[in-house]
This record gives structure tokens, sequence and C-alpha cells, in this order.
């Protein structure tokens, strides 16, 4: 065999070889697979509880091949709001159940009723008031430094919500949270106000000889439409609480929300995929490592005021809606 026929023939396998390539590189588009199978999450803080919700959700949904979760974190509710109606790549948010509330109210987004949708309620969150060991109680607060999280922060938005009701005129201030609690240590400020599901890992690095403490939020009447009566203890605080002496606070909802996407779009098709497999998977969020708040979700749990995903509500059509409202053993149900 000549060099020549040899180059011919090979070049010839070569050009076979290539065109048995080409129908699966045609019928596959690697950029529209990958986004198809991909949700975005938008959750929280790094030292909140959506995010470690948000980090739950990839860890037991994610596929690698139909579904996969992308946690991103964020700076609160009333961003998380904006994120679900503008930002590409969010379909998905992590929001305190006051919000759409509070959005109407400030007539921040027109239409928002009927833009943003919810899955599922999950579980409550506590209001933290970590304070100066001089402050005894919320009314001292008046005239004083109080940090509440950066601007659109659910924790801003539940502290103006707050004081504006029991009559209590702080001086506001937007760190971060772990900023203010370094200056919360050196007396700088008064007091912090942190919205976060208990325990908060935030509230770890203080020991007892910090000087610090919760303050007592009672269920005043001016209060007890929004939120719900709930306490911090010793368990989740060892330092910060004594043994037998719980202090009272509230608690408002956390809603897993999501845009309105058009039934049959692909964007909705995309979001169905997810709720459908987060209830077929919910009894993985209850067992350990996932976060001990999974066990208080109550999925047939109604939201005054929102409207729910279509696919969410087809789901417990199609499932028994009334033993999904039966919380996991143990604990308490969320009120609808």
């Amino acid at each position: 065999m000549t060099p020549l026929v040899r180059r011919s023939l090979l070049a010839f396998g070569l050009l076979l070889g290539l065109a048995s390539l080409r129908p699966a590189a045609a019928q596959s588009d690697p950029v529209a697979a990958a986004n198809a199978g991909t949700v975005g999450v938008v959750s929280g803080g790094v030292n909140g509880t959506y995010v470690r919700i948000a980090a739950d959700l990839a860890a037991v949904l994610d596929d690698g091949d139909r579904l996969r979760v992308l946690p991103i974190i964020s700076k609160g509710s009333v961003q998380n709001v904006a994120d679900i109606l503008f930002l590409r790549g969010v379909d998905i948010g992590i929001v305190q159940s006051d919000v759409l509330a509070y959005v109407r109210q400030q007539r921040l987004f027109p239409g928002v009723d009927q833009a943003v949708q919810y899955i599922t309620k999950l579980y409550e969150e506590e209001v933290h008031v970590l304070a100066r060991k001089d402050i005894g109680r919320l009314e001292d607060l008046s005239g004083q430094t109080v940090n509440v999280d950066g601007k659109g922060s659910g924790s801003a938005m539940t502290a103006s919500v707050l004081f504006g009701a029991l009559g209590i005129r702080p001086t506001l201030a937007n760190d971060d949270q772990d900023v203010a609690l370094e200056k919360l240590k050196r007396g700088e400020i008064a007091a912090m106000v942190y919205v976060v599901g208990k325990p908060a890992s935030l509230f770890s690095r203080i020991d007892a000889p910090a000087g610090l403490h919760f303050l007592s939020i009672p269920l005043a009447p001016a209060l007890a439409e929004t939120y719900l009566p709930s306490r911090l203890d010793h368990a989740q605080y060892p330092a910060l609480i004594a043994e037998g002496a719980p202090v009272d606070t509230v608690a408002v909802g956390a809603v897993m929300a999501v845009y309105g996407w058009q039934p049959g779009s692909d964007r909705y098709r995309k979001v169905a995929r997810f709720t459908d497999a987060f209830f077929d998977n919910f009894q993985q969020f209850l067992k350990p490592p996932r976060h001990p708040k999974w066990r208080e979700v109550n999925l047939a749990a109604q939201i005054p005021g929102w409207r729910r995903f279509p696919e969410a509500q087809e789901w417990l059509q199609r499932h028994d809606a009334s033993r999904m409202a039966q919380a996991p053993q143990g604990t308490k149900p969320n009120a609808p």
C-alpha cells in the first residue's frame, strides 16, 4: 500500500468518525440543557437560616441530570421579591410572610400580588433583639442606635413594623449583622434586631462575659395581627439565656416564593419540576444533618393574602392534603 493510499484511507476513516458524532452533537445543546434543569433560589445572608435552607434544597434535590438547585446569597426579603420579579436566573426566593403586605403598603412593586406566588409556607422565624446590659426593656431603645441589617432586609422591614406599632423611636443603623455584633460588643450601639430561625449561628460567637442579653417582646395587641408568640431559651442560647428563664419574643413565617410564570411556559415547567421534586422528597428534609426548622414545616398551610403556585396546589390535590397538614411527630403544626 502506497503512502498516498494509506493517507487517503486514514482521512476517510476520520471523516466517518466525525460523521457519526454529528447527530449526537446536533441533538444536544449543552447551554440549553444546563439552563433547562437549573433553578436559582435567592436566600439570605451568610449567617442566617435562609441560606442553610437553600443549601439543604440543593443537597437533597440535585440529581445531576434533570434538576440542579443554585443557592444565592442575598440581602433579605424585600430585595428577594425584587430579584424574583426582575433578576434573570432567579426562579424562587425565601421571604418573610409579611413582605407582600409591606411592599403593597410602600407601593414598591405594582402588581406584585399577581406576579409573586408561593410554593409552601416553611417555618416561623423569631425576632431576636440583642442588647447591651444597660438596656432593660424595648422602650429603653427610644433615642438609641439600633442596627436592623441592610436596607430592604427582612430584619429592617420587621423592625420598622415592630417599633412603629409599639411607639418606640430608635435611630436605625444598617450594618451587616456580623459587623453590628462586634459594634454591640464594644458598646458602640445599644442593640441589634435580627429576624432569623432559632438557633442563629451568629450568636454562637458570644460567650457569657460579653454582657449582652435578649430583650423580651411580649405579644402586644398592636402586634397580634401580624406576628405569633414564641420564645428563646437556654437550649438554643446557653451563653445568653439562663436555664429556666426563657425570653418571650414574636415570630413571623418564612415562605418559599416563586414568580407566577404562565402555565405551559419553559420557566413554569422548570419550577413545576422543582416543586414536584420538593414535595416528593420532603421526608428527606426531616432527617439529620438538615436544619431542625424543617421539622416545623406544614406543607398544606395556607398564607393569607398569597396565591399558591398552581403546580403546588395540584400536587396537594393529587395527594392527601389532610395528611400533609399534619406536622411531623414531636413538632407543633404551623397555623394555616
